[in-house]
Parts: structure tokens; C-alpha cells; sequence
């Protein structure tokens, strides 16, 4: 009786203890079910409130996308010339992004004038554009003499055989006034067309600025080459180079004395824009290091415009979006992401995972096309996917608080916001990049 006792208790217990185990699995099961209903109630409120966004920016990405591929497509060619001018290769990355850091913030400021008032979208004259228009042209001289130095003395710093400043400085500027001359046209019409047509122009007007600058960048700088063999080691060259950096010093003295807009662009814009000149050349750097590597995969070549320029868009769309937000109130300048901000860090999250295996698959079959030696079309893709999902979440950061941060201390994101996060963008895409390609060709 005792043995039964104690058999009748321990299946009690044991059953009691499955009753339990079941009944918290249940429940468990069932916090479950109504997590994720709600989470998939919560992913289709966000792509059926997003869905205008996403499409309006994916457009403008596979358009930008066309046009880098052009860029790539143009450097891929340039091999020859990468060896004959050494040290190019270090030059070219902060040109590509110098164009887009100057003409994308236009176009922010632009795209914020419209959305707050102060901007007509009427093709009128108004102090508020004159005045933007100016500080343009004077950042595209400055910045591209100070690039120009900077590329020579980063070659100087690692060792790279490389032409003399003079050579660089000369190339750098031609290349800067012929690019910002088609440029700036461009951007002051996609700014307002877009908007008079109801796009919104943080969607659209900085990517598609910045595929421009790419698509321009590099004939200018083709066409620059062409003037510099024709002065290249006499007179004539030393004359450009003075006349330049006269014309430097008169640009920034005329932006420091200026109206009140252009001061403030100025002001804000020039250390700004040292700044990114600096990563900008970091950037090339890091492409030249592996300068035997890319020539001997030259479908490379064709990769790194794209996977550059389409990684600084989609951080130039957070960034000119946050913007827009910080000054019409919507989005808080808190250094927590939170309601709108992470609304929008989810948009470019699915606009990555789009983008980044097309713009791989875009590569190869270009190359393919034009007999450009390829990786291949599973490295390729694997190659561009990898390095962008790596650099995703460094986008989404990087456009957050400098938004934040540079809005709290009372600065006009519009000026720092887009050529700073570019800029941080191309060193960390080039090295995530490089680092997709060894690991990809190790396999």
C-alpha cells in the first residue's frame, strides 16, 4: 500500500508538472503568436505608410545606380590611365565625392527652402538661391585646390609613387569647374521640378545629385588630363596654378563678407568640407593600397563607383529626410532614435536590401558585356551584397546623430549632415569593399 502510495503521489506530481509545463508553453506560445501578429501588423502599417517613400527612392537609386555604372564603366577603361598618372587613384574617390558633398547639400538646403517656405519652386531669382548658388561655386574652387594637395600629400605619406602637386591641384580644379558647370544647373532643376511635380526632393534630389556628380566627375577629369598634356612641365601650368589658388583665396574672402546666407554656408561648410576632402582622399587611399588587385580584376573597377555612390545615397536620402524632419518639428533632436527616425532607418534598411545585390549584378553583366574581366556573377553579387550589409548599419548611425548632434548645437544639418556622412561613408564602404573582395577571393 505504502509503495502504491508513493506511485499514485509521483504521477500526481509528474502530471501536475506536465500540466504546468504545458500550460506555460501555451501561454508562452500564445505571447508568441500575438508578438508576431503584431509585429506583421506593424511591418504592414510600416510598408503601407512607407510604400510612396520606398518606391519614389528605389527609382531614384536604380536611376543613380545607371548612371554609376556609367562611372564605373568609364574607370573600368581608365586602367591605362591609373598607371600613367600614379597616385589618380587617390585623387578620384574624393573628387566623386567632393561633387556630391557640394551639390547634394545644395540640394538639401534647397529641398528644405521649398519644404519649410523660404523657396519658391517657381524658377524665380530670389536672394535665398543667388545666394546659394554662389557659395557653390565657391566651395567646387576651394575644396578641389584642397583636394588637390591633400591626394599628393596622402601619396607622399604612404609611400605611393605618385605626380607632383601641381599636377594634382591642376587636374583636381579643371576637373571641379567642367563637372560643377553641368552640375549646377542640374541641381537647382531637379530641386525644384521635383517638387513643383510632387516628388518630394529628399527622396529624389540627392541621389540623383550625387549619380550626376559620379557620371560628370570622371570625364571632367578625363578632360582635365587632356589640358594638363598640353601645359603639363611648363610656364603655362605654373600659371594655372597660381591663377587657382588666387582664385581660391578671392572665393573664400568674398564668402566670409557676403550676405547672411552665403556667410552662414560658407562658415558652416568650409571646415566641413576639409574635413571630408580628408576621409574623401582616405577613401582613395585605401583603393590604392590594393592597386594590383584591382587592376588584375578590373570588373572591380566598374564595382567601386556604384558601391560607393550607391551607399552615400542611400545615407544622403536618411540624412536630407532627418533634416527635413528636425526643421518642420517632426522628428525630435534626441540622441535616442525613436518614432519617425526609426521609421525612417527602416526604409533604408529595405532599400540596402534591394540594392546592394542589383547594383552587384549590374557590374558583372556590364563587364561581361564589354569584355571587361569578371569576377564572375556569384562574386560579384556575394561581393557587394556582403560589403553592404557590413556597412548598413554604419549608414543608419552616421546619418542619425550627425543629424541630431549638429542640429542641437544649433548648426543647419543641411550644411553638415550630407557631406560629412558621405564622406565618412566612402573610407567605410572602400574598406568594406576591399575587405568583401579578399574574403570573397579566398574562397
Amino acid at each position: 500500500m505504502k509503495i502504491a502510495g508513493k506511485l499514485m503521489r509521483m504521477t500526481r506530481r509528474t502530471l501536475q508538472g506536465l500540466l504546468t509545463f504545458t500550460v506555460t508553453l501555451s501561454l508562452l506560445l500564445s505571447r508568441g503568436l500575438i508578438k508576431a501578429f503584431n509585429l506583421f501588423k506593424s511591418l504592414g502599417g510600416f510598408f503601407a505608410g512607407s510604400k510612396r517613400i520606398i518606391g519614389e527612392s528605389f527609382v531614384a537609386l536604380f536611376i543613380c545606380a545607371i548612371g554609376d555604372l556609367f562611372a564605373g564603366i568609364f574607370l573600368g577603361k581608365m586602367s591605362p590611365m591609373l598607371e600613367s598618372y600614379p597616385g589618380l587613384l587617390v585623387l578620384i574617390p574624393g573628387a566623386i565625392g567632393m561633387r556630391g558633398n557640394i551639390f547634394g547639400a545644395l540640394g538639401s538646403r534647397l529641398g528644405s527652402g521649398l519644404h519649410i517656405g523660404t523657396l519658391s519652386p517657381e524658377m524665380k531669382k530670389s536672394d535665398v538661391l543667388s545666394e546659394n548658388i554662389e557659395a557653390t561655386i565657391i566651395l567646387t574652387i576651394v575644396m578641389s585646390i584642397f583636394l588637390g594637395f591633400m591626394a599628393w600629400i596622402f601619396c607622399q605619406i604612404f609611400g605611393f609613387k605618385s605626380m607632383g602637386v601641381v599636377d594634382f591641384t591642376v587636374i583636381s580644379v579643371i576637373g571641379g569647374i567642367i563637372s560643377g558647370a553641368m552640375l549646377l544647373p542640374a541641381t537647382v532643376l531637379i530641386s525644384l521640378k521635383s517638387y513643383e511635380n510632387g516628388w518630394d526632393p529628399d527622396n529624389v534630389t540627392t541621389p540623383l545629385i550625387a549619380a550626376s556628380g559620379d557620371l560628370f566627375t570622371l570625364p571632367s577629369i578625363f578632360a582635365a588630363i587632356s589640358v594638363l598634356e598640353i601645359v603639363r612641365n611648363g610656364v603655362a601650368e605654373w600659371i594655372l596654378f597660381i591663377l587657382f589658388l588666387i582664385m581660391g583665396a578671392t572665393g573664400v574672402v568674398i564668402g566670409m563678407k557676403g550676405g547672411y546666407n552665403l556667410r552662414k554656408i560658407v562658415q558652416q561648410s568650409v571646415p566641413v568640407l576639409l574635413i571630408c576632402s580628408a576621409l574623401g582622399t582616405t577613401a582613395g587611399t585605401v583603393l590604392n593600397s590594393r592597386l594590383g588587385v584591382i587592376l588584375d580584376n578590373p570588373s572591380i573597377l566598374a564595382l567601386v563607383p556604384l558601391f560607393s555612390g550607391e551607399s552615400g545615397d542611400l545615407v544622403s536620402i536618411l540624412g536630407a529626410r532627418l533634416s527635413s524632419g528636425l526643421h518642420s518639428g517632426i522628428i525630435p533632436a534626441s540622441l535616442r532614435p525613436r518614432g519617425e527616425a526609426l521609421k525612417n532607418f527602416g526604409i533604408i534598411a529595405v532599400l540596402s536590401v534591394i540594392i546592394y545585390p542589383t547594383i552587384g549584378l549590374l557590374a558583372h553583366l556590364v563587364s561581361a558585356a564589354l569584355g571587361i574581366p569578371s569576377l564572375g556573377l556569384e562574386r560579384m553579387v556575394l561581393v557587394s551584397s556582403l560589403a553592404g550589409y557590413i556597412l548598413t548599419p554604419f549608414l543608419l548611425l552616421v546619418g542619425f546623430y550627425l543629424s541630431s548632434v549638429s542640429y542641437r548645437v544649433q548648426l543647419d544639418p543641411d550644411n553638415i549632415v550630407i557631406p560629412i556622412s558621405t564622406s565618412m561613408t566612402d573610407p567605410a564602404a572602400n574598406t568594406c569593399l576591399v575587405f568583401a573582395i579578399m574574403a570573397v577571393l579566398a574562397l
